[in-house]
């Protein structure tokens, strides 16, 4: 399943700015908890109509969320606990961004946008959620159409040009389409790949 953008690359980037974190001595949960922060400012931005600033800071959260992951293969301090703190985390940030602009929307009058904002989350958590229910039945589902990268880079892009026309609105309708057909070309993904799976025992 191809993403549209290639995630190979952020690593690429990621791997030497990790390897001058880990000379500060941040531990790679630091890091994801310091990335939370900074997206919770972005949020905050962004729901008082600072959609440049916002960007910025969400954008930067971005880089911190690449880097944890890649400070914990670089350091051998990646843990269990910690790969689950990355994702809770990533739903928190990406939620909370997401709510500061429905707050905007909804301070402004808007109705469609509401709407299409409700749908983005709700497809960008089904999304995490197929994967991590492949993850159940030993599934790896990690590529997609429009995965986490693809959905920070279009609604930084969004807020960034929100003073023309329409882009903001637009940008909202392909994150509320594009995150479901996401979440269902998981599903496919598991759904043909499955079948050969033995039965689970009954209790």
């Amino acid at each position: 399943m191809p993403s549209i953008l290639p995630h190979a690359v952020p690593r690429t980037i990621a791997q030497p700015v990790a390897a001058a974190v880990a000379r500060t001595g941040l531990s790679p949960n630091q890091v994801t908890l310091l990335g939370l922060l900074v997206n919770l400012v972005a949020a905050v931005f962004v729901g008082f109509g600072l959609f440049v600033a916002g960007a910025v800071a969400m954008l930067a959260g971005g880089v911190l969320d690449l880097i944890d992951g890649a400070l914990a293969r670089a350091t051998g301090r990646a843990t269990p606990f910690g790969s689950v703190l990355d994702a809770v985390v990533d739903r928190y940030t990406e939620g909370a961004i997401l709510f500061g602009l429905l707050l905007w929307e909804l301070h402004h009058g808007r109705t469609v946008e509401p709407a299409l904002l409700f749908a983005a989350v709700a497809g960008s958590f089904l999304v995490s959620y197929t994967r991590a229910r492949a993850e159940v039945i030993r599934m790896d589902v990690k590529e997609g159409l429009f995965t986490r990268t693809e959905r920070v880079v279009l609604l930084a892009l969004g807020l960034v040009l929100a003073g023309v026309p329409y882009v903001l609105l637009g940008v909202l309708w392909l994150l509320a389409v594009l995150t479901n057909v996401t979440a269902v070309q998981h599903l496919y993904y598991v759904w043909t790949r499955a079948r050969d799976l033995p039965a689970p025992a009954a209790d």
